[in-house]
This record gives C-alpha cells, sequence and structure tokens, in this order.
C-alpha cells in the first residue's frame, strides 16, 4: 500500500519516542535501543526479542528480517543432518523422523499472522513485568509445511487422547518463583481437536525460503489463530496425552484469571483477541493543521474475518469507518486505511482504532485486569500535536 503524496508526515514513531518518558493514559515508555540494520526494535538482547517496526508497516506480507523475534532461552544450535522429531506417548506407532522424512510428506502453505500475548505491554499503567513491547510484537508471513494432523495419523493417535504437547530444544532455568528447580525446555499443549486442524503446520518455510535460525530453524510448530506462543520453535518432540499438560508457560506463565460464577480460575492463554492498530501517526507525532492525512494500521482476529475497523479522532466521542484493504484470508490481519483533515487549531489530539470480526466481537475501552501482564487488546490511544 502505497502512501498518497497529499497526505503529511513529519516525523517517524522511532523519532516520536526518542525522547518521550511517559505517555498520557498510559504507563512510562523505555528507551528503544539500537536494533538490527533492518530496524528491528531490541527489547532484550540475551535472549534475543526484536519487535517489528510498526511505524514502517506497509505490505502485507511482513519480511523476514522485519519479522518480530521472541525468545525465552538462548537460541539452540541444530543441524538438518542430526535433527529428529519424536513423536510418542498415547499413539500406536511412535515415530523418530528426520528432516527428510518430514519434508517427503504432502505440505501445505498458510498465511498467518502471529502475535506475541504481552504486545502492546508497555502501554499499562503502572508498569508490568515483561519484555516492554510497543505495538510490534506482531507480524504476518507466509509458512510452509506439513500439517501437524498427518504425523499424528502416521503415529496413529489412541483413543482419549485430549492434548499433543509441543516440546522445544530451547531449553534454561526459570528464574522467578515458583520456578522448576532444574532447567526446563520450552513446551506448549494444544487441545487434540485444534491439533488436528488442518491449518496448522510442522513448518520449515517461512515466506518461501528456509525457516531463519531466530524462528525456530530447521522445525517449527504453527498454529493460526492462537498467540505466538503456541508456535514452538525448534521443535524436537510431541507428546500425545490423555491426561491436560500443566507445564510452566501454560499455568505460572502465559496464564490469567478469570472469573467463573464468582471464583477466580487460572486460564491458559489460547486465542487471540479481536484488535486494531494504528501504525501511523506514531505517538506525538507532530503534524500540520488543516491538512490531509492516511491514518493506517492493521486488525486481525482469532477466527473469522474482520468486519469492519473504526477510527476516532477526537478522543472516542465519535467514530467513522476506516476502509479495509487488500484480500480477507483465514487467520491473517487486514490492513485498514483512514483519510483524515487534521483539525485547524493547534494541541493536542486522541486517535483511537477499534476493530469489530465477523463473530461480532469488538474490541472494549477498557482493560480487564484479570489478564496482568497478558492479552492487551483493548482500544489505545494515540496522542498527536498539531503545530
Amino acid at each position: 500500500m502505497k502512501r498518497r503524496p497529499d497526505f503529511h508526515t513529519d516525523i517517524t514513531r522511532r523519532e516520536a519516542l526518542g525522547g518521550l518518558a511517559a505517555l498520557p493514559l498510559m504507563g512510562g515508555m523505555p528507551a528503544r535501543l539500537q536494533g538490527p540494520a533492518h530496524g528491528q526494535v531490541v527489547r532484550e538482547r540475551d535472549p534475543e526479542n526484536l519487535e517489528y517496526p510498526f511505524e514502517t508497516l506497509k505490505s502485507y506480507i511482513t519480511p523476514n528480517e522485519e519479522f518480530y523475534v521472541r525468545s525465552h532461552f538462548k537460541v539452540p544450535t541444530l543441524e538438518v543432518g542430526s535433527w529428529r522429531l519424536e513423536v510418542g506417548g498415547a499413539v500406536a506407532t511412535p515415530l523418530n523422523l528426520t528432516f527428510d522424512d518430514l519434508v517427503k510428506l504432502p505440505a501445505k502453505t498458510v498465511t498467518a499472522t502471529l502475535e506475541c500475548a504481552g504486545n502492546s505491554r508497555v502501554f499499562l499503567a503502572p508498569t508490568v513485568s515483561g519484555a516492554q513491547w510497543e505495538l510490534g510484537a506482531v507480524s504476518n508471513a507466509e509458512w510452509t509445511g506439513v500439517p501437524l494432523s498427518a504425523v499424528l495419523e502416521k503415529a496413529g493417535v489412541s483413543a482419549g487422547t485430549v492434548e499433543v504437547i509441543l516440546v522445544g530444544a530451547d531449553t534454561g532455568l526459570i528464574k522467578t518463583d515458583p520456578k522448576p528447580p532444574n532447567a526446563i525446555h520450552f513446551a506448549r499443549s494444544i487441545p487434540i481437536a485444534k491439533a488436528m486442524a488442518p491449518e496448522v503446520l510442522l513448518a520449515y518455510k517461512m515466506n518461501g525460503e528456509t525457516l531463519p535460525l531466530s524462528h525456530g530453524f530447521p522445525v517449527r510448530a504453527l498454529v493460526p489463530g492462537w498467540y505466538g506462543v503456541a508456535s514452538v520453535k525448534w521443535l524436537t518432540r510431541i507428546v500425545a496425552a490423555k491426561t491436560p499438560f500443566s507445564g510452566h508457560f501454560q499455568t505460572v506463565d502465559y496464564a490469567y484469571w478469570e472469573e467463573r460464577d464468582g471464583i477466580p480460575n487460572r486460564v491458559m492463554i489460547t486465542e487471540m483477541l479481536v484488535k486494531a492498530e494504528i501504525s501511523r501517526p506514531t505517538v506525538h507525532e507532530l503534524l500540520k493543521p488543516s491538512t490531509k492525512y492516511l491514518v493506517t494500521g492493521a486488525a486481525w482476529t482469532s477466527t473469522g474475518d474482520i468486519a469492519k475497523v473504526e477510527v476516532s479522532a477526537d478522543g472516542g466521542a465519535s467514530w467513522a469507518d476506516a476502509r479495509l484493504t487488500g484480500e480477507s484470508k483465514p487467520f491473517t490481519w487486514r490492513l485498514w486505511e483512514f483519510e483524515w483533515t487534521t483539525p485547524a487549531t493547534s494541541g493536542k489530539h486522541t486517535l483511537m482504532s477499534r476493530a469489530t470480526d465477523s463473530s461480532g466481537r469488538t474490541q472494549p475501552m477498557t482493560r480487564d485486569a484479570n489478564r496482568a501482564n497478558y492479552l492487551i487488546n483493548h482500544v489505545l490511544p494515540i496522542d498527536v500535536i498539531v503545530r
């Protein structure tokens, strides 16, 4: 999507945030560390956590070198020749697949948006723990691999299997209590129904290229519609289980509280919530008065389509429909744009965006405190300066 020449922009998000100490109605904004040459923003160096520069959003597909990176432990070094995928647990025929075994199975390509469950965490007030993502812990790519269902069918999953556990080669010590006494592998489970869904892949290509090391080389899981934590990288084991898995990364971490019959219940993070984000203008961007400006962004949800995106230029007092661009595809974001004429008078103005999906789910205006430092999909105000 090309920006029209009559729409004015003055500074980038990076410039706008360079000296920013705090945001109205939001938490403090930490300084950005210098990122790689291709523009990713470093949130942590060890382990590597890199943010997609969301203000540069122009295309439906995110280039591999800009796609956000989420790591929990040190990136493991795996060789294609020695890599093995063990498939066991409640199966009739345990498997020990080589990379060649896997790529000989029928392949499929799926386009899917991945979002970190902590995306937009920096906007919470007071500040919460975890990587301080802004808007860019989300990206969209084409993934090629073998349906997980094909491998499970080859192994013969036993009757009564309720979950499939995905285990990565990355390993490390948990540093905060409650914690296991020894190093653990990153592992997550998905229900058997989702595991058998046709869109769930064992991916070995990303945007037509060999899966990059930081994205799980040589093979990762891809679980479209779920937060990125479910798409386990550097995959080495698959375990069919007849009882629910209660691993660290879905009970202690990557879980939230949900009220059920007035009783707080701990729930594993699964499906992505409906959400729209503004890519331009950026926070505290300087805009000329009485000037046409193309407000842009992306919206996504877990299943179904984005039905509409609305934009408010008066802090939520009124809303107008944005124009959805491109083709609507399952499990992917939808780009949108909104033509706005900046006010004639100087001052601070607050822009907001909100999405509604085909199931009727709409972004909430307020934050649910039960979600702690995850599932941040409430409407986020973007303050700009007209001068």
